[in-house]
């Protein structure tokens, strides 16, 4: 998947969810499936999934190679990272990953704010994929992902658009 593409796929799966979470009635957002997260608590987690990984764009690029090392296997496609994912999930099963452990359930208050934040930091996390990064160094440079393994950074892109697209899911069927 080239950048352009992949850029398209972040903006389609978030443009997706905010649609859904501002169209849903307002009582919703904090309403969930018994033991599940609530509507906030969803997007709250893919706030605290895509920040971190701005985060770490944002480093030189020395010091991921310094900290990670580089790629040393060939690119996965979108479909195969889909596949491992949902492999991975399967063995997780109940199981929540530091940052979004214990997670408060944000206020009906907090909503806008939230969805804001989440397309800021999609905007940022397509500029840098376009303006920051070029080709070489998003096959190069990996970076840790707590289910995943390291990823090389093209990956975990593809991924974060997944997991949009993945919680969007579970939002449509179950909320």
């Amino acid at each position: 998947m080239n950048k352009e593409d992949i850029v398209s796929n972040l903006e389609e799966k978030h443009n997706t969810l905010v649609d859904w979470l501002q169209n849903q009635k307002a009582d919703k957002w904090q309403e969930g499936p018994e033991g599940k997260w609530i509507t906030g608590q969803q997007a709250l987690h893919l706030l605290q999934s895509i920040k971190p990984l701005n985060d770490a764009l944002s480093m030189p690029k020395i010091l991921l190679k310094f900290k990670f090392g580089e790629a040393n296997r060939e690119i996965r496609d979108y479909d195969a990272i889909v596949k491992r994912y949902q492999e991975r999930l399967l063995g997780v099963q109940g199981k929540t990953f530091k940052g979004s452990q214990n997670m408060k359930a944000p206020t009906l208050s907090e909503k806008e704010y939230i969805l804001h934040r989440l397309q800021v930091e999609n905007k940022k996390l397509q500029y840098k994929t376009l303006k920051r990064w070029n080709d070489k160094q998003l096959d190069t440079y990996i970076l840790p992902h707590p289910l995943m393994g390291k990823m090389p950074v093209r990956e975990i892109i593809m991924w974060t658009a997944h997991h949009v697209e993945h919680h969007t899911q579970i939002l449509q069927e179950k909320y």
